[in-house]
């Protein structure tokens, strides 16, 4: 090649990593048109016969990739303090890779064990577990949600309480906490009793074949969601009727199986989604990617679907509570978040509940006995009064929740472009920066948690409890400030009743051939974790609970 073409060639690269690092794009969309004509535009420039184009891309897009490499690596790179992987520095891609496996929580593990306390996961990203640092992160005043929380909505759905931030958020924000307020809660207590009972009655007419409890309280929880989320949450707070205004909940529990294929909807919805929202410059092109495309578009219908439903059986009105009444999309957006914040999550705690105690057999038999002292013959074993006295099997759940929280990773959140850069517990955080809490690690940091952070030790969650370090403050299953899990206390009864009513009625331990040490492997993180099947054998106990 000339040197004139290979000199204006990696100028042109050069000059490209110039314009956009200072004017960086939100879409892929104009710099996927502008870079492939810009060599062909260059030869026509010189006069350059067009033999001679791959060598012009080649010199061109080589200038363009190792200036960016290199300011990357500089010293001169915003984030060039932050310890990490080289690679991490250099492209998102790597990280995209490992979570798109399925395991992005136990890399970043892997990356804090090694670095510390902040690790630079992308060229343009941090994860923090810096209990100080995440609490400023996500609390009141913290950073504001990245672009990452974007990626399931459809193009025709309007923003839900997840993505929105400021004021359009807390007056979303303010329908979701008048829904499960603890008087809403108690008015939805009859029909989760229902699904409770039925649930273990379901499972008493199977004790003599082996279990998979996953399938049962992923059947549990699609049941559940269908009165208490999708009914009362989006626009009908008093309405008891939740069981009746979409059919197919409490008839997954009676079948036994997912009717409507619920499970599969979020888990491929959630996964997409997730993976999209990893390189947020890609949103705008996710469309072109047919099932990307499929996933998101079938289950923003099914949203909207069963808010045409809600509508026609009658759902109250929360126009008397908001300065303008919800649309049908606001609803079916809301509708969306609801399925997916109430279904996946409570299985993952419950069954991670289970596991940890037939794993710990004195952990277990503690239980059963609080239970029983709790719950004595002739009490209610839904009774809810009573929920205050299951001090161990709470604490139970909440070290369940501190080992395997339901959202082990959490989304960013971020310092946006043209904002100024912020001091978050004494470090820096630069314009344009994405910053990760990750529950698994938060949770498992000998800082906080010890000794032996990656032990069930419930004991530590006790009021007398002697171990060196708890620090509640690094707990977040439910998240942290305006936008934490608005379902927090509501979740707590709903796993406190299922646990209790359940340890009640069944001795319950692993079947035979079931691998149970290996089981935690099979949880992957597509935002919310997903579980593979957790085989049991239950045994009804002489004193359970008569269904």
């Amino acid at each position: 090649m000339d040197p004139p073409t290979f000199v204006w060639g990696a100028a042109l690269g050069l000059v490209n990593h110039y314009f956009f690092h200072k004017y960086e794009p939100t879409s892929a969309n104009i710099p996927l048109l502008l870079l492939p004509v810009q060599p062909v535009a260059l030869l026509v420039l010189l006069g350059e016969p067009f033999s001679r184009l791959f060598y012009t891309y080649v010199v061109f897009l080589g200038s363009l990739s190792l200036s960016i490499v290199a300011y990357r690596l500089s010293p001169f790179h915003p984030l060039a303090r932050y310890p990490g992987p080289v690679i991490t520095k250099v492209t998102k891609l790597w990280s995209t890779w490992k979570t798109a496996q399925g395991y992005k929580y136990l890399w970043h593990k892997e990356l804090h064990d090694k670095y510390g306390p902040y690790v630079r996961t992308g060229p343009d990203e941090l994860s923090v577990i810096d209990a100080t640092a995440v609490c400023q992160i996500l609390n009141f005043g913290g950073l504001e949600k990245g672009r990452y929380y974007e990626s399931g909505r459809h193009k025709d759905t309007p923003p839900t309480i997840v993505s929105l931030s400021g004021e359009a958020h807390t007056a979303r924000r303010r329908v979701w906490n008048r829904a499960l307020t603890s008087a809403c809660i108690r008015e939805y207590e009859p029909l989760l009793v229902k699904c409770a009972s039925q649930l273990i009655s379901c499972l008493r007419d199977r004790t003599h074949a082996t279990v998979d409890l996953v399938h049962w309280l992923d059947l549990f929880a699609y049941g559940s969601l269908f009165f208490s989320e999708c009914t009362e949450l989006t626009t009908n707070r008093y309405d008891l009727m939740g069981d009746l205004a979409f059919g197919g909940g409490f008839e997954m529990l009676r079948d036994g199986r997912d009717v409507d294929g619920v499970g599969e909807r979020i888990r491929g919805f959630t996964k997409v989604s997730y993976l999209a929202g990893q390189i947020p410059w890609i949103l705008r092109m996710i469309y072109l990617f047919p099932r990307v495309a499929r996933e998101i578009q079938q289950f923003n219908d099914f949203g909207q679907n069963l808010a045409i439903q809600r509508m026609k059986n009658g759902a109250a009105d929360e126009g008397d509570f908001e300065k303008q009444k919800p649309t049908l999309k606001t609803s079916a957006a809301d509708g969306i978040v609801a399925i997916v914040a109430a279904s996946d999550t409570t299985t993952s705690a419950l069954s991670s509940t289970v596991w940890f105690l037939l794993s710990n057999p004195e952990c277990y038999r503690r239980v059963q006995q609080e239970v029983d002292s709790v719950f004595t013959e002739g009490d209610d074993p839904f009774d809810v009064n009573k929920h205050p006295e299951l001090h161990f099997l709470s604490a139970c759940i909440n070290e369940a929740l501190r080992l395997h929280p339901p959202l082990p990773s959490n989304g960013p959140r971020q310092v946006h472009l043209g904002q100024p850069g912020r001091t978050i517990a004494g470090r820096f955080i630069p314009e344009g920066t994405s910053v990760y809490t990750p529950a698994y690690s938060l949770h498992r940091n000998p800082d906080y948690f010890s000794p032996h952070p990656d032990k069930f030790l419930p004991e530590r969650w006790l009021p007398d409890s002697k171990f060196e370090k708890h620090d509640t403050s690094a707990f977040i299953p439910f998240s942290l400030g305006p936008a934490n899990c608005v379902g927090q206390k509501f979740a707590k009864r709903e796993m406190l009743m299922v646990l209790s009513a359940l340890f009640k009625t069944f001795d319950i331990r692993f079947a035979d051939g079931f691998d149970s040490e290996a089981w935690p492997m099979g949880m992957q993180d597509f935002f919310v974790v997903s579980r593979g099947p957790l085989l049991v054998n239950l045994t009804p106990r002489h004193h359970g609970i008569l269904v």
